[in-house]
C-alpha cells in the first residue's frame, strides 16, 4: 500500500526541489501564492492562548530571507495567524515575541503540489529520464490506459496517482514504489490532454 502524500516541506527542501532561493519563496508567499507556517509553544495574544500551527507573514521576518545569506537564522515574531483563524493575533506574552527559526518554516504538501501544477515545475523535479529506471513505466501506462478505457477518468489526478502507486506496490519485485511527484510528472501531459487543459 502506498504512503500518503507529504504533509509539508521545509523552505530549504522546497527551494532545492524547485531550483530557487528561499527569498524567492518568501516573495511568492508575500504575493499570496503560498502560505508559510510553523509550530510554536504556548504564547499569549491578549486574552487568547495560542500554540501549535500558525501562519506567518514573510514581511514580518524579512531579515531571515536576505539573498546575501548574512541575515539571522531566527527572529522574534510579534504577530501570527492561528490555525482556523482569518485574523492576525498580536503576541503579548512573551513581551518580546515568539522565537521562530527559518529551519522550522514550512509549506503544506498540498500547496507545494498546487504551485508545481500551476507553474509547470514538475519537469524540474528529480526522477527524470536518461538513466535506467527501476520502475515499469510502460506497464504503468498500459494500466492507466486500461483503467481510463474501462472506468473513465477519475475525478482528480491525485486519485489516479494513488491507484497507480497501488499498482506499483502490487507488481514491484523489489518493493520499490515511485513517489507521488515522479508519477505526477509523467502523467501531467496525459492529464492535461484528457482534461483539455491548456
Amino acid at each position: 500500500m502506498a504512503l500518503p502524500p507529504r504533509a509539508f516541506f521545509t523552505l530549504h527542501e522546497t527551494a532545492s526541489r524547485w531550483g530557487c532561493t528561499i527569498a524567492d519563496i518568501a516573495g511568492w508567499a508575500t504575493e499570496g501564492k503560498l502560505d508559510l507556517f510553523t509550530g510554536i509553544p504556548l504564547a499569549i495574544c491578549g486574552t487568547d492562548r495560542v500554540s501549535g500551527k500558525i501562519t506567518i507573514s514573510p514581511m514580518d521576518m524579512l531579515p531571515l530571507f536576505r539573498r546575501s545569506g548574512a541575515g539571522p537564522t531566527a527572529i522574534k515574531l510579534l504577530r501570527m495567524k492561528p490555525e482556523h483563524s482569518d485574523d492576525w493575533s498580536y503576541v503579548t506574552d512573551p513581551a518580546d515575541g515568539v522565537e521562530v527559526s527559518i529551519a522550522d518554516l514550512l509549506i503544506s504538501g498540498q500547496d507545494v503540489l498546487r504551485f508545481e501544477d500551476e507553474h509547470d515545475l514538475l519537469r524540474r523535479i528529480g526522477g527524470g529520464t536518461g538513466s535506467l529506471s527501476p520502475y515499469d513505466w510502460e506497464g504503468m501506462y498500459v494500466t492507466m490506459i486500461k483503467r481510463i478505457h474501462e472506468q473513465g477518468l477519475p475525478a482528480t489526478q491525485t486519485e489516479l496517482i494513488g491507484e497507480l502507486q497501488d499498482w506499483f506496490a502490487d507488481v514491484a519485485e523489489n518493493g520499490e514504489v515511485p513517489d507521488e511527484s515522479t508519477i505526477r510528472r509523467r502523467l501531467r501531459p496525459f492529464w492535461r490532454a484528457l482534461r483539455k487543459e491548456s
